[in-house]
């Protein structure tokens, strides 16, 4: 890899930059979101939960572990990786330096060393577990946070850090050294960003080096087994994502980098040929991804046990940035479209409204209505009732506010022939000679309007995406001369030469519709969901009568969604009372035919457990599929 260094800084201000693939990221100097659903999501988390994060670091003592001494510790282990992440959202959000980079500095070791829970006295030795001591995943988070300052603002205190640790790791870990790998990757990830800002080949060759050596047996064989941190086979002979959800899709993040940089195309065959099984048979309606509490890992293929759902925040972040390495190097739709599904049901459920409490994991089916967490209280669980403020393990909090401050560097792309508009919001662009104006109330409603500000004098390319729940439906792409056509799932182009006020309509059906599920995933089986255009619905009790609980609605799927205004669905359907039985099993009856209903009031998944305690469910018995009950056991 050649030098970066006489070129300045001339990357885009994006979290990747590969250079090669079939698409190019446009950065957050290019795109800015200016209206709709996400500049509000933005601008709660610059006022209020990049700050929010700060103070509960200060608060339990994460960021005073770099000035206290061995014996003040607090925090588990990993705790100084999320102090490093919420470092990298207020450099993409451009709030400002932050004093706690001094203490870093302060604690970083001559060689390069940087990490508050092992090497001192009283402390454990540096590297001497690997398997769950995270000092090579806390260095990821450190590199990428110096990487998201040099691109920012330039090259900081904090790059100059991550700099050196990144020095350190490769020093220590090359072909010679160390064989070992991390419990936790991002290592991976981040050294190839920094190959990417600086040019140096050394961080690109042991981030490939780190890929090659998992699967290999290096861990220890402990509770979960080697799966759980994808060090059962080497990831080029995987089919399918496993083990820790988050684990696996850091890896596969990291592999993808390693393999468009390396121009290892079978290696970025394998980790598409996993995404695909994963997608097809382990992931959950709303993107989330991974059904197991207990070792926060992937069930088994169709075991998608709504009630179970872990489906945790930090790895939704990490199937966006998955899928987005995916798109760039492919320039295939489906990967935006995964993106897309995750974004606004998976990253968007987690904060409140007030951007001061969140969900680490998103069930698709609350039972019981819980209770709000105090405002001042610590939670020690992952699993919480309703949105809390802080946990004893807080990595997705502030793996939010990153992904919110960034989330402009998501939407867009170019490549030789013109732009590529992957998400859709009310943003404009402005990159390469070309400035377009976009105007959407999406995903409410589905116009998206492209007018053309600046262009150059020759033909170009206008690429939109027309996302893969459209099938079924018509939607409409009408140009400039006002030819109005029905494109399909994928992509919608329009090339010419575009003249300044030039404006392309995209149409995009979003009216609800019901869904079924794949009748492998048995845990469903005889339910049925809506989705409107991306977003995902539910039933909370809130919006029930008679305070009844949402295990009593019956939909009735043969009747039409409604959709209103206010942006909530209406179905036809029943609360029933199910009456309770000695023994809970009977002779199975024919179904029985769907009666009169009434009204049962749906709200986009994203939305839910702001209104207080509730119980929710997404996908809700059939009227149809509910047995009589009329024998003993």
């Amino acid at each position: 890899m050649k030098s970066n260094q006489s070129k300045g800084n001339t990357d885009p201000v994006a979290p990747v930059t590969p250079s090669r693939g079939r698409l190019r990221p446009l950065g957050l100097d290019e795109v800015r979101i200016t209206g709709g659903f996400w500049a509000r999501r933005r601008e709660v988390n610059t006022t209020a939960t990049i700050e929010h994060c700060r103070d509960w670091m200060e608060r339990v003592g994460w960021t005073g572990n770099f000035r206290a001494p061995v014996a003040a510790r607090r925090g588990r282990e990993f705790a100084d990786s999320d102090v490093y992440k919420l470092l990298e959202a207020m450099s993409w959000a451009g709030t400002g330096s932050d004093p706690i980079t001094e203490a870093i500095a302060t604690a970083q070791e001559p060689d390069g060393y940087l990490n508050t829970n092992f090497g001192r006295p009283g402390q454990q030795p540096r590297y001497s577990d690997l398997e769950w001591g995270h000092e090579l995943y806390c260095y990821g988070h450190l590199i990428q946070a110096g990487v998201a300052q040099a691109r920012a603002s330039g090259e900081g205190e904090l790059t100059k850090i991550a700099r050196r640790a990144a020095d350190h790791v490769c020093a220590l870990f090359d072909a010679k050294g160390n064989q070992g790998v991390c419990g936790h990757p991002v290592i991976e990830t981040a050294l190839v960003e920094l190959a990417r800002l600086t040019g140096e080949q050394r961080y690109l060759d042991q981030a490939a080096l780190f890929v090659d050596r998992r699967g290999q047996g290096t861990l220890e064989d402990g509770e979960f087994g080697r799966a759980y941190y994808q060090d059962d086979m080497p990831v080029r002979k995987a089919t399918v994502l496993r083990g820790h959800a988050v684990r696996a899709l850091y890896l596969a993040s990291g592999a993808v980098d390693v393999a468009v940089e390396t121009g290892d195309e079978d290696l970025l065959a394998a980790v598409v040929r996993q995404w695909e099984t994963a997608v097809a048979r382990r992931t959950y309606l709303t993107g989330g991804m991974g059904s197991h509490h207990r070792d926060e890992s992937f069930g088994d293929d169709f075991v998608l046990p709504p009630d179970r759902a872990y489906s945790e925040t930090c790895a939704a972040v990490a199937s966006v940035m998955l899928s987005w390495r995916l798109l760039l190097a492919t320039g295939e739709p489906r990967f935006a479209d995964l993106a897309e599904r995750t974004l606004f049901n998976v990253v968007a459920a987690s904060p409140a409204e007030d951007g001061r409490s969140f969900f680490y994991s998103n069930t698709l089916h609350r039972r019981r209505r819980g209770f709000v967490p105090a405002a001042d209280v610590q939670v020690p669980r992952a699993e919480s009732s309703l949105r809390a403020p802080w946990f004893a393990v807080s990595c997705c909090p502030p793996n939010v506010a990153r992904t919110l401050a960034l989330l402009p560097g998501y939407l867009a792309t170019t490549d030789d022939h013109g732009i590529q508009l992957h998400q859709y919001a009310d943003a404009e662009i402005s990159t390469g000679g070309i400035a377009l104006r976009i105007r959407t109330d999406y995903p409410t409603d589905g116009r998206v309007t492209v007018t053309v500000d600046r262009t150059p004098a020759h033909p170009w390319t206008l690429s939109l995406r027309v996302p893969a729940w459209a099938e079924g439906a018509t939607a409409w792409l009408a140009g400039p001369d006002g030819d109005r056509r029905a494109v399909t799932p994928g992509t919608a182009e329009v090339t010419r030469v575009f003249r300044p006020g030039d404006e392309t309509v995209l149409e995009l059906p979003v009216l609800p519709r019901w869904l079924g599920p794949d009748p492998r995933v048995d845990a469903i089986r005889g339910t049925a969901a809506v989705q409107r255009g991306p977003l995902v619905y539910c039933a909370e009790s809130v919006d029930l009568p008679d305070d009844r609980d949402v295990d009593a609605v019956r939909v009735d799927p043969s009747a039409p969604p409604e959709g209103r205004a206010d942006g909530s669905v209406v179905v036809a359907g029943e609360l029933g009372a199910q009456a309770d039985e000695a023994w809970p099993y009977r002779p199975f009856e024919a179904p029985q035919t769907a009666g009169a209903g009434t009204g049962i009031v749906l709200v986009p998944y994203h939305s839910w457990a702001n209104r207080g305690p509730s119980t929710m469910r997404v996908w809700l018995p059939a009227v149809d599929s509910a047995p009589t009950v009329d024998s003993a056991p």
